[in-house]
């Protein structure tokens, strides 16, 4: 969808541009940095600082697919990626109240280095969010979610109504428009116990988490350096 146009986007904003999503559609340019948004509207939550788009996007009541292009976080060779959907008209700014229905599980993105992401990213068939089940008609708004290696996240969101699978309304698939670049890799994200449910926290142990649950036994007389400590954890590993 406007192909051309996303490319001379990331082409005139190579300093400031974050995720542009490709397909199935887009709330609109929000790679902007102006004195409302003085560090990129891309910061704010729940869709980077656009409003609801008046002219929505069909997708099938099934799932489909999702493309973007992850855009540019120097300094950075890894990111976590969040693909959440919102339901409904009832929230702020006539979109959802709650962007929080995970629709994949969270995953890794691996950059080629710590200079600008290239390239694309497709997910080919998105499903709905588990224990939900949506008509044609209905509305819900698709939110991507892009938490950069400092912690900091990225959103950017489409408007969606639902139709029937095979609706002539949907946009067609194919591999200009719903790929996955060489030069970015991918990577699960899972969970290793470091401190059991009251457990006393091993001395020795170096992990972050080891960090935060040592803090909360000392008394948490300095927890308001607690941002200080794991920042300098964070650049040493």
């Amino acid at each position: 969808m406007l192909g051309s146009v996303f490319t001379t986007l990331v082409l005139s904003t190579l300093a400031t541009a974050h995720i542009i999503l490709t397909y199935p559609g887009w709330r609109g340019n929000n790679l902007i940095e102006n004195d409302t948004f003085p560090y990129g509207m891309q910061w704010m939550y729940p869709c980077g600082g656009m409003g609801t788009s008046r002219n929505r996007t069909y997708w099938p009541t099934l799932g489909g697919a999702i493309a973007f292009q992850p855009g540019w976080f120097q300094g950075h060779d890894k990111a976590t990626l969040y693909v959440n959907l919102g339901f409904g008209t009832d929230g702020p700014d006539n979109g959802p109240k709650n962007m929080s229905f995970p629709m994949v599980p969270p995953f890794g993105l691996l950059g080629p280095s710590k200079g600008p992401y290239p390239g694309t990213v497709c997910l080919p068939q998105v499903p709905l969010p588990a224990n939900t089940v949506m008509s044609p008609g209905d509305n819900a708004t698709i939110q991507v979610v892009e938490l950069a290696q400092h912690g900091a996240a990225l959103y950017s969101c489409v408007d969606i109504t639902f139709v029937e699978p095979g609706d002539p309304r949907v946009g067609h698939v194919n591999e200009t428009n719903c790929f996955n670049s060489t030069d970015l890799g991918f990577s699960d994200i899972y969970t290793i116990t470091t401190k059991e449910v009251g457990a006393i926290v091993n001395a020795t142990t170096t992990s972050a988490a080891a960090i935060v649950n040592s803090i909360r036994s000392s008394g948490g007389a300095w927890m308001g350096y607690v941002p200080l400590v794991l920042g300098a954890f964070w650049l040493l590993i």
